[in-house]
């Protein structure tokens, strides 16, 4: 979901997406290049995002990522379902106990 989100701001290489992942989450989420590749590699077989080669800024060969179609419709199916996750989450971290007790 991160990943997708990440590429709705525009295509990125990996290492692009590991800095603006650390830049955007104020230096808590380190992403390692060896969680993100298998990840991306998942992403585009799903059909969620594709890839082509391009060059960088500082003339190196790197592969972008680019969210598809299918894959934004998939980062707006699981933004609700996050959003529901963290405020049961937040329901049961911030609750007193006893509440809803029959």
């Amino acid at each position: 979901m991160l990943i997708l989100r990440t590429l709705q701001w525009g295509p990125q290489h990996g290492y692009g997406i590991v800095l603006a992942l650390r830049t955007h989450s104020g230096d808590v989420l380190q992403v390692e290049t060896g969680t993100l590749y298998p990840a991306l590699h998942r992403l585009e077989r799903k059909g969620w995002v594709r890839s082509e080669w391009k060059q960088t800024e500082s003339k190196q060969r790197a592969r972008y990522y680019k969210i598809t179609a299918s894959g934004k419709k998939q980062l707006v199916n699981n933004l609700s379902r996050w959003e529901q996750i963290v405020t049961a989450i937040g329901s049961i971290m911030h609750g007193n106990p006893g509440e809803g007790e029959a």
